[in-house]
């Protein structure tokens, strides 16, 4: 952990079928322990952590509902991703939605982190994709 860090608590699941860890701002003395985000802002904020994932497995950072709901509080980039060979500290893009500033405070809950393995694909050119039912049908054509 960074020294900003310090006096966090690791990421934690808050119940026993949680799939997301909290992730918690922090926020160094020298910038008063606290940021205001006004609307249309976005903002960088440190964890303080700095993890090693092993092979095969990506962490994925996601915002957490009661912010987005009640705030406007979401993530740049949903879901962020960290690669298991990144070794730099989690940081995580907020913006804020809302209509007011809203303040996040050193230690604030700002969003979840999901641990989740990966399967990389492997491309190979075909003249013709195998027909579904579904065919080309996107956005929207099996309903609203």
């Amino acid at each position: 952990m960074l020294p900003e860090a310090a006096d966090l608590p690791l990421p934690d699941y808050q119940t026993g079928q949680s799939a997301g860890m909290d992730l918690f701002a922090a926020i160094p003395e020298a910038e008063g322990r606290q940021i205001t985000v006004q609307p249309g802002q976005r903002v960088l904020i440190s964890t303080g952590l700095r993890i090693a994932l092993p092979p095969g497995v990506e962490a994925q950072v996601r915002p957490r509902s009661g912010l987005a709901i009640s705030h406007g509080i979401t993530l740049i980039n949903a879901p962020g991703t960290i690669d298991a060979d990144y070794r730099g500290t989690v940081k995580v893009g907020l913006i804020n939605l809302g209509k007011e500033p809203f303040v996040i405070s050193h230690g604030q809950r700002i969003a979840q982190m999901i641990i989740a393995p990966i399967i990389r694909g492997k491309w190979k050119v075909v003249a013709q994709l195998p027909e579904t039912a579904r065919g080309t049908g996107g956005f929207g054509s099996t309903g609203e």
